[in-house]
């Protein structure tokens, strides 16, 4: 099971978004350039911004008063206000800059040079012939609406009539409840929807013309808006004919409710849906990092009885369900369900065999190759402990418990999970500061074997390359480490990098003639890789009475063929022996990818098959 997770991984800056024209044009506006004075004051708190739709009305006079331009009808325009999308369309400087300041409804005069209308340089926008380009002049402005675009085309165009709660948004295959009312552009009424019970769809099957559907997928739960759908969105469906002869829809929708339901492995075979919300804001106060949950869940097989074979109500005395998640002391599915779950919250869960039992621990009432479904309630988490505050020696204490249990977690053939934990620590440490010599000998030992962890994990996964990349972190401030240089020699032959392996392995023998029979067995393994065209190393193969190469935590000094085995890691606690706790599963690799975009699937793991770790 993987653990690569949003909250758990290396920040990395978003990168630097590419200036763009009309902000390289902004920069040519100097103090005292744009005037605004407020005429009658807007509504509301939300101001426009890059990719809102903007309606207005404008009216062009000299300083002196004298019209110059309008859309207004009273003053001989055409009385049709300008529509633009800010940040897409063709705009004057000076209001590019001054209508992102306005409300709806409010009518502000800007005071504006000609270097910011018309007679900017390389004016994106034509003037009319006889215009006074090169004049100072008022603009006025009444902003009389903004709208949120949905498709660049304007083809789809929502306006909120009133905000909704919190930030998450619908989409597939979230189950929707609205109330929906449709008329022409002309105001004639085309359906309504809007007594008895709300309106009720999947989003994403079609059931909802298109352009509504994509409209809907804007809104908050509890919003109200009215989306403005141009016919080349508008698809005939359940709720509304294919309607002929209409140019535009204007759709009337409250958002009453929505149930998250989440397709995790991305081909339907394991659905998450929500029955019950929790407290707090999705994803934020989710348990992604590795926690200890507290829950309870009745296990029910997809028969037509609903066969419940487990319910901790039932069969562990009332008592919850304890585990720390990132261990893998549960089901694969399981794990990945309740780390999108909110405090409070319950969820139906359909899981295939192999993320449920058939990998796992399985019940006796479960068969061989059995679907399952967890009705789970997440009763609260813990997170891990913060290190603020601690003493070194604290930490350090910490940091043993974290490593015993990436220890235990590898020699279970969990790699993935074992890096996670040695990574975890790694980061931490970025943010400890030893105090004196001794300290920082040991925080110094104790960040080379963690590196040398990962580096064994990641020759496990076959990623050599990142093997290695974990290597060089121990060799660039030890170039004579022993253990480091051994480990990367795995890794250079297992990339097929074989001159490359063989003087690693023979700066050993310069630096502890200890190592005598470990560099020989090694370089024995390499000259026979070397004359297999096409074959990647398998250093597993090399007899661990000779070589016990994987064992991290050792002195540096002491890399011997009669190396001892390491004690056996941290046991799990004995009240925590629940149904879902692990039995030494045998070892699998994770497609916890599917899930986390940032994530990455593994290949078939290479390197030392009898690798050890400490």
């Amino acid at each position: 099971m993987a653990v690569v997770d949003e909250s758990e991984q290396e920040f990395k800056p978003p990168k630097e978004k590419s200036e763009s024209e009309d902000d390289k044009r902004k920069k040519k506006i100097t103090p005292g350039s744009l005037m605004k004075a407020l005429i009658r004051p807007g509504r509301g708190e939300k101001h426009p911004k890059d990719g809102d739709q903007v309606i207005y009305h404008c009216t062009i006079r000299t300083l002196d008063g004298v019209v110059v331009e309008s859309t207004r009808a009273e003053i001989g325009g055409n009385g049709i206000p300008k529509r633009q999308v800010l940040g897409k369309s063709k705009t004057l400087l000076g209001l590019l800059e001054g209508i992102p300041t306005m409300l709806n409804g409010e009518v502000a005069m800007f005071k504006v040079k000609s270097e910011l209308h018309y007679g900017e340089e390389d004016c994106p926008v034509s003037a009319a012939d006889g215009f006074p380009k090169d004049a100072e002049l008022h603009f006025e402005i009444e902003l009389i609406d903004c709208c949120k675009v949905v498709t660049e085309d304007l083809g789809v165009i929502k306006k909120v009539t009133e905000e909704g709660q919190g930030w998450e948004q619908p989409r597939e295959p979230y189950e929707v409840k609205a109330w929906i009312s449709a008329k022409s552009g002309d105001g004639n009424l085309i359906f309504s929807h809007t007594e008895g019970e709300p309106f009720f769809f999947t989003f994403g099957k079609s059931e909802v013309t298109k352009g509504l559907e994509m409209g809907i997928g804007t809104m908050s739960r509890g919003e109200k808006a009215v989306i403005y759908v141009n016919k080349q969105y508008i698809t005939q469906g359940p709720l509304i004919p294919l309607v002929e002869d209409i140019a535009e829809v204007h759709f009337e929708v409250e958002l009453v409710h929505f149930v998250q339901v989440r397709d995790l492995l991305g081909d339907g075979r394991m659905i998450k849906r929500r029955i019950r919300d929790g407290r707090g804001e999705f994803p934020m106060d989710c348990p992604l990092q590795d926690s200890l949950l507290h829950v309870h869940y009745k296990g029910m097989l997809l028969n037509e009885e609903k066969t419940v074979f487990y319910d901790t109500r039932v069969d562990n005395d009332g008592h919850p369900l304890e585990f720390r998640s990132g261990e893998g002391l549960v089901p694969e599915g399981f794990e990945m369900c309740t780390r999108l779950m909110l405090p409070g919250e319950i969820a139906l869960v359909t899981c295939p065999p192999d993320y449920a039992y058939d990998k796992f621990h399985r019940p006796d009432k479960v068969p061989q190759g059995s679907y399952v479904q967890w009705e789970i309630e997440l009763l609260d988490y813990e997170k891990q402990k913060d290190w603020t505050g601690m003493n070194f020696r604290q930490i350090m204490d910490e940091v043993e418990k974290i490593k015993g249990t990436g220890n235990r977690l590898f020699k279970e053939g969990k790699y993935e999970l074992a890096k996670a934990k040695y990574d975890h620590v790694l980061r931490e440490f970025n943010h400890v500061n030893p105090q004196d010599d001794d300290e920082g000998k040991e925080f110094s030992e104790t960040r080379n074997l963690l590196n040398l962890n990962v580096a064994a994990c990641y020759l496990k996964m076959g990623e050599s390359r990142k093997s290695l990349e974990a290597c060089n972190k121990v060799l660039d401030a030890n170039p004579v480490h022993v253990k480091a240089l051994y480990r990367r020699g795995m890794a250079y032959m297992s990339a097929g990098d074989f001159e490359e392996a063989r003087a690693d392995f023979n700066k050993m023998l310069t630096i502890d003639k200890s190592s005598q029979s470990t560099v020989k067995a090694a370089i024995l393994k390499l000259n026979k890789e070397e004359q297999k065209p096409g074959v990647i190393a398998e250093a597993g193969d090399i007899d661990t009475q000779q070589v016990s190469g994987d064992m991290p935590d050792i002195d540096t000094q002491q890399v011997s063929g009669d190396m001892p085995e390491i004690d056996n890691p941290d046991g799990l606690d004995g009240d925590r022996e629940h149904l879902l706790q692990a039995n030494a599963p045998p070892p699998r690799m994770s497609l916890w990818s599917r899930l986390w975009p940032t994530s990455r699937r593994f290949f078939t793991s290479l390197g030392l098959d009898r690798c050890t770790i400490l």
